[in-house]
């Protein structure tokens, strides 16, 4: 008997689909160990991943195949319930669904004005403050958005280390910083001068550029780009 037909929780932790999947990422894991961790057990004397791969090899390892087999056509093999069986049509359903999705198109940033216009529907006419940051890729395409912090009328508190942590894992080259002024002044404070040198600093360690960091209000907005802050 092979060492992976024992039950997966008796595997070293580098051949653990899950673990693999948070240390390798997921294009590491084969379609059985996908399939393996969606239904996320096996039986006594085989793993997860084994029943995936003999359901897998009885469509010739052909997901499409695999997505027309019913829940009934599914509980035939042993190991497979009627709630393993929904979990994996479901989970292929999904699948399908988002391949016949068009992808959004990332917005490109060419100017602070761009900027402004892609935030300001978020942040401009609230009566707090947020804290966001908008990640770019080497083309200036927006690839994520992620607000950091939010407060009271007055200011955020900001975690330098979270910005980079969240460029690292998404692979972006360029940040803009964006952060909104409930009373309408366009004047940064000391704080908000700061706060762009700490993480403008940080980037350069990093080879992360802060093209910008804006300061926008329901109307109109503050560009330390713009005004050579930066």
């Amino acid at each position: 008997m092979s060492d992976f037909n024992f039950p997966i929780t008796q595997w070293s932790e580098a051949d653990k689909p899950r673990e693999k999947l948070v240390e390798r990422g997921k294009k590491s894991l084969t379609d059985a160990e996908l399939l393996g961790i969606l239904i996320g057990s096996g039986s006594r004397n085989e793993s997860a991943v084994n029943l995936c791969k003999r359901i897998l090899a009885s469509v010739d390892n052909n997901l499409n195949e695999l997505s027309r087999l019913s829940v009934a056509q599914l509980t035939k093999f042993k190991g497979i319930g009627e709630a393993k069986a929904i979990t994996i049509v479901a989970g292929l359903e999904i699948g399908r669904r988002q391949q016949l999705q068009d992808v959004p198109l990332q917005p490109v940033i060419t100017s602070s004005n761009d900027a402004f216009v892609l935030m300001q529907p978020l942040i401009g006419d609230l009566n707090h403050e947020e804290f966001w940051v908008v990640f770019l890729n080497n083309a200036n395409k927006v690839i994520h958005r992620k607000m950091l912090s939010s407060g009271g009328q007055t200011g955020t508190l900001i975690d330098v280390r979270m910005v980079f942590k969240l460029a690292l894992e998404i692979s972006a080259v360029a940040l803009i910083l964006v952060h909104n002024h409930p009373s309408g002044k366009l004047i940064p404070s000391q704080a908000d001068i700061q706060i762009t040198e700490q993480i403008k600093n940080a980037g350069v360690v990093l080879t992360i550029k802060v093209l910008d960091h804006l300061i926008v209000t329901e109307k109109d907005y503050y560009s330390f780009a713009d005004k050579g802050s930066l």
